[in-house]
């Protein structure tokens, strides 16, 4: 059976929220996500897809996990991702096309 619980989400501020918005990362290849990062430190992609800060490294390698973890503390500690104070549930809508998902 499966569980559903409430949690605090980590979201960006609403100021930096269009700078950190990014596509999912398997959407889109190594050099696409450098290209979309590219100038933008506040990008989820360099959380998400940490390889594209360690040019020429294997991206299942265990410093690109580490890198992806570092880089995920400093957007907590700079407070560019800030956790939100009560537990809560999440409810999500995409659409594409006539398709329609909700989580």
């Amino acid at each position: 059976m499966a569980f559903i619980k409430p949690f605090k989400a980590l979201r960006p501020k609403i100021n930096l929220a269009e700078k950190v918005a990014a596509l999912p990362y398997d959407v889109m290849s190594t050099g696409e996500a450098m290209q979309m990062a590219a100038g933008n430190p506040c990008s989820f992609l360099h959380i998400s897809r940490p390889e594209i800060d360690l040019p020429g490294v294997d991206i299942h390698s265990d410093p690109v996990y580490r890198k992806g973890q570092e880089t995920l503390s400093r957007f907590v500690a700079e407070a560019i991702l800030e956790q939100d104070g009560e537990e809560c549930y999440y409810v999500y809508r995409q659409k594409m096309g006539d398709i329609v998902q909700t989580g």
